[in-house]
């Protein structure tokens, strides 16, 4: 009899269990029949959704709502869109999740990407044409340098430290100094001769968005070649609204880390196959990113 009562009693708290489960998860998606998730313009937009597409369908489905891709015209609207609540995860750089953080957005780093290598990381870098005689930093006075946007991490930031380290004010040391929008743009003013110099993102000799361009056909690899390659850059995060309810945050990360095999093509489309899997990660792996944008931020202080 008492067995009988404890399997009674463990099969009504299990029941009891998975209907608060059951019940918690409708009310989160009565709050939010639809979910935003915007990506920083990397690429171009067409480029951003044709990557994205496939991932955010998944999204839907293991969620059971409705996630609604929106790439940004700029990194910064990604930004406000996460401080005015409209857009609830986001993929950003690693600059402007510090930005987002420096400046009073609530948000929640919650993963990021490792590498087939196993590395966590990549690289700023400075490309120069490859028929051009230009090999130092010196040979470039008087240029035009291209960079990517204020707050991206390898096409701006990481940039702006390296430059200061070599004791270069880039808006006096070159001619001009631009902004292209995104890591493709930046290539291809580079490749149309606007600027001489151009700053972008770079893992490896196989995975860099100039072999994206390539892949494309928007570019040749061997038309460029690298004049400075920074130290490693923890990866992009993903990151969340720190207001979403924890059952909801639970769920995007359990959908996140399955990703890698419960929908591998799309996982896998996300990096042209160049990545393992999602890690977990919070605030505090990117402090030393917030502590370079507030040194960036010293910088501009200074000079102006």
């Amino acid at each position: 009899m008492l067995t009988r009562r404890l399997s009674l009693g463990t099969a009504l708290a299990a029941g009891l269990l998975a209907f608060t489960g059951t019940a918690q998860a409708q009310s989160w998606r009565a709050a939010y029949p639809e979910l935003v998730f915007a990506v920083v313009p990397a690429e171009n937009a067409s480029g951003v959704t044709e990557r994205y597409a496939p991932f955010v369908e998944y999204l839907s489905k293991e969620l059971g709502t409705k996630v609604t891709l929106r790439v940004a015209n700029d990194y910064a609207a990604v930004i406000e869109g996460q401080r005015n609540g409209s857009i609830h995860i986001a993929g950003y750089g690693p600059a402007s999740y510090a930005r987002a953080i420096v400046t009073g957005v609530k948000v929640d780093p919650f993963c990021t990407t490792i590498n087939n290598d196993g590395t966590v990381g990549y690289y700023s870098v400075f490309y120069v044409r490859a028929d051009s005689p230009y090999k130092t930093f010196d040979d470039l006075k008087g240029k035009n340098l291209g960079l990517v946007d204020p707050n991206s991490t390898s096409g701006n930031n990481v940039p702006r430290f390296a430059l200061n380290k070599m004791k270069v004010n880039p808006e006096n040391f070159f001619a001009r100094v631009v902004y292209t929008g995104s890591h493709e743009n930046a290539v291809l003013a580079l490749q149309q001769k606007t600027v001489d110099v151009a700053a972008n993102w770079w893992n490896s000799d196989d995975d860099s968005n100039l072999t994206r361009m390539a892949n494309k056909g928007l570019a040749k690899k061997e038309d460029y070649r690298i004049i400075y390659k920074s130290d490693l850059i923890p990866n992009s995060p993903y990151a969340y609204l720190d207001s979403l309810p924890a059952n909801l945050k639970a769920a995007i990360w359990k959908a996140f880390s399955e990703a890698p095999t419960k929908a591998k093509v799309a996982f896998d489309k996300l990096s042209d196959g160049k990545d393992r899997e999602f890690k977990a990660v919070d605030a505090k792996h990117y402090e030393p990113v917030v502590e370079l944008i507030k040194f960036v931020d010293s910088l501009r202080k200074q000079k102006s």
